[in-house]
């Protein structure tokens, strides 16, 4: 389900996923494709990992690349999940042929 809240979307994003909601920071976004592919990715691997193994695993990569880098932004850009889902994001043909843990398979 999709909602339009920009108070939720961090500043300097488009969106972002709390399963089961892509949560958009402006109602134009949901006509953004690639964005919500991007998103979409996330639910999928939400599920995959019973959305709270998810969110542990998020927060303690994101920490880890945090502490090596110094700098938000590659720390974010360095999490699994993220990297899985930019890599695929304008692929919109991604999910249907998706295998399972497919995060696990894309390593930098």
């Amino acid at each position: 389900m999709i909602v339009i809240c920009k108070n939720l979307v961090p500043k300097g994003y488009q969106g972002v996923t709390l399963f089961p909601f892509i949560i958009l920071r402006s109602a134009e976004d949901k006509s953004n494709a690639y964005l919500i592919n991007h998103e979409r990715i996330h639910l999928r691997q939400q599920l995959e990992l019973l959305v709270v193994i998810f969110y542990i695993w998020y927060i303690l990569e994101f920490i880890t690349h945090y502490i090596k880098s110094n700098d938000v932004k590659t720390a974010y850009r360095s999490i699994i999940f993220e990297r899985e889902a930019y890599q695929y994001e304008h692929n919109l043909e991604y999910l249907k042929n998706r295998k399972y843990f497919s995060f696990l398979r894309n390593k930098k």
